[in-house]
C-alpha cells in the first residue's frame, strides 16, 4: 500500500481524535445540563465509558428530581462496571436500588452490585472477607428476584466461590500435614471435612488425613499406638465408603495393611510379655 496513503489516513485519524477531544472538552465546561447528559448518553451507548462517567458525575446533582435522573444514575454505575473498576461500580449499584427499589432497573442494579464483588474477590491465598460478602449478596439477590434470567449466573457464581472457600480452608489444612505436624494435621483435616462435606476437595482430605493419623501413630510412645493405629482403621474405613474409586484407593490400601501389621506385633509383644 502506498506509504503516502497511509500517513494521510493516519493524519486524518489523528485530526478526527482532535476534534472529538476538543468537542469533548466543550461539553465537560459546558453549564448546559441537558446537553451534557445527551452528550453522556451518546458517548454511553457508543461504549466510551470514561468520557460518559465524567458527564454523568457532573450532571447527576443536577437531574435531581427530574426523570432522566433514575436512567443516568445506573449508566454511571455501569460505566465503572464496564472500565472494571468493581469497588464503585458495587457502590453505585447499591446505592441506585436503595434509592429506587421500584425502578424496572432495580433488579439488574442488585444482580451487577452482587456480580461487582463477585469481580472483586481476590484469589484463594488472600483474605476472604469480600468473598463472604460477595455471596451473601448473590444469596440475597436470588431470593428476592427467584425468576431473574440471572438466577442461573448468580448461582454458578456462588458455586464457584464457595469452591474458593473451600480451597482456601484445604489448603490451610493440608499446611499441617505438608509440615510433619501430623496431630494437628488429623484435627484441622477432620474439622474441613465437617464443615466442607460436598467440597472438591473432600476425598485428598479423607486420605491426608488417614495418612496423617497413621504417621502419628507410628511417632508415638508405644503405651498409646494400638488406639492411634485402630483409629487409623477407623479413618480407612470412612475413606473407602465415601471414596471408592478415588485415585489414592490404592495408597490408603497400604497404610490399611500396614496398620493391621502394626497391631499384630503390638498385640504379639503383649502376649509374650503377659
Amino acid at each position: 500500500m502506498n506509504r503516502g496513503f497511509l500517513h494521510t489516513v493516519a493524519f486524518v485519524a489523528l485530526l478526527l481524535l482532535g476534534a472529538s477531544c476538543s468537542n469533548f472538552q466543550k461539553i465537560l465546561k459546558s453549564t448546559d445540563v441537558d446537553q451534557k447528559y445527551q452528550a453522556a448518553v451518546q458517548y454511553y451507548e457508543k461504549g466510551d465509558y470514561y468520557r460518559a462517567s465524567q458527564l454523568l458525575e457532573q450532571v447527576l446533582p443536577l437531574l435531581s428530581g427530574r426523570q432522566e435522573a433514575e436512567q443516568a444514575k445506573f449508566y454511571f454505575a455501569n460505566t465503572y462496571y464496564q472500565q472494571g473498576d468493581y469497588l464503585l461500580s458495587a457502590f453505585h449499584f447499591k446505592s441506585f436500588y436503595e434509592l429506587y427499589p421500584r425502578s424496572p432497573l432495580s433488579e439488574e442494579a442488585m444482580f451487577l452490585y452482587a456480580k461487582s464483588n463477585y469481580n472483586s474477590s481476590p484469589s484463594y491465598e488472600q483474605d476472604q472477607t469480600s468473598t463472604l460478602t460477595a455471596i451473601e449478596a448473590l444469596q440475597e439477590f436470588t431470593i428476592r428476584y427467584p425468576n431473574s434470567k440471572f438466577v442461573d449466573e448468580a448461582n454458578q457464581m456462588i458455586e464457584d466461590l464457595n469452591v474458593k472457600l473451600d480451597r482456601k480452608a484445604f489448603v490451610n489444612a493440608e499446611l499441617y500435614y505438608k509440615i510433619r505436624y501430623y496431630n494437628a494435621a488429623v484435627t484441622t483435616l477432620t474439622n474441613f471435612l465437617q464443615e466442607h462435606p460436598a467440597s472438591p476437595y473432600s476425598d485428598q482430605a479423607s486420605y491426608l488425613r488417614l495418612d496423617a493419623q497413621f504417621q502419628y501413630a507410628k511417632q508415638s510412645v508405644l503405651n498409646k499406638q494400638e488406639e492411634r493405629y485402630y483409629q487409623v482403621i477407623d479413618y480407612y474405613q470412612s475413606f473407602v465408603d465415601l471414596y471408592p474409586d478415588s485415585k489414592n484407593k490404592r495408597n490408603a490400601e497400604q497404610i490399611y495393611d500396614q496398620a493391621l501389621a502394626a497391631l499384630d506385633e503390638i498385640k504379639k509383644n503383649k502376649n509374650e510379655n503377659s
